[in-house]
């Protein structure tokens, strides 16, 4: 938590100043409830939801904001959904960091919080196919992108940098401002929004504008522990049975 005299709050309070906002129109414009007072006394955490906002609407620099950086502003191209934070490791390489289930609950909030991801845990995959782009691995919940991607399997996903750059009818990990959902992508006509679809036929198509995201991970590889999950095994042994079944009536028939 920052104190009145910490230095985001100092730049807080700087960019609203700025803008002409009182406290109350300046926490109307970032979702804030009530108004900015409780930040600017340092009572209230600068969350990451609201560090989003201000590089989203205002394009300020969340290194600048926390006092990394001399930038203030940075150049916001529109779409642009690249990744917010990027950890490296003692080597100054990227890691790669997992985001399970519990995690992404907060991850849209504190997206642009730098010490919250110090708490996922992160490593490197020495293979090819995990150089020379930022990965990052979420963990599947719920049913909506099945029979594909299961309920506790792990996603990798290559960070994407502008929506113009995301493929139609991929699978994509789609960071919210509320929620983190994979699902497959598709473009519409219109270029402000797109439509997001489950493999899951129960559940309906969900059509977003391009606003509403923070980040894209282009899905490209999984993990899964239910290899040997004795359910999948009784239900091929199951199937197994009937096509035997079916081949042997089928020769009794051509015998007759």
């Amino acid at each position: 938590m920052g104190t009145p005299g910490s230095i985001e709050v100092k730049h807080f309070k700087e960019v609203r100043e700025e803008h002409n906002y009182t406290q109350a129109e300046f926490a109307v414009l970032l979702g804030i409830n009530n108004s900015t007072a409780d930040i600017e006394r340092g009572k209230t955490k600068l969350s990451g939801k609201v560090v989003a906002e201000l590089l989203r609407q205002f394009g300020i620099n969340p290194l600048w904001l926390f006092g990394d950086s001399g930038q203030k502003y940075l150049k916001i191209s529109k779409g642009d959904v690249s990744p917010k934070v990027v950890t490296v490791d003692n080597s100054d390489n990227e890691n790669i960091v997992l985001v399970n289930q519990k995690a992404a609950a907060g991850y849209p909030h504190n997206i642009g919080d730098v010490e919250w991801y110090h708490q996922l845990p992160a490593f490197d995959f020495p293979l090819p196919e995990f150089r020379n782009a930022t990965y990052r691995g979420f963990q599947i919940e719920g049913d909506s992108m099945l029979p594909d991607y299961r309920p506790g399997e792990w996603v990798m996903g290559k960070a994407v940098a502008s929506i113009d750059e995301a493929t139609n009818n991929r699978v994509y990990v789609i960071v919210m401002y509320d929620s983190v959902l994979v699902k497959k992508l598709q473009k519409l006509p219109d270029p402000t929004k797109v439509l997001l679809i489950s493999l899951n036929e129960e559940y309906l198509p969900l059509e977003i504008s391009i606003g509403e995201i923070q980040e894209i991970w282009q899905v490209n590889s999984k993990l899964t522990f239910n290899l040997d999950n004795p359910s999948n095994s009784g239900l091929f042994q199951e199937l197994q049975r009937s096509m035997n079944e079916l081949k042997k009536e089928l020769q009794s028939f051509k015998r007759a």
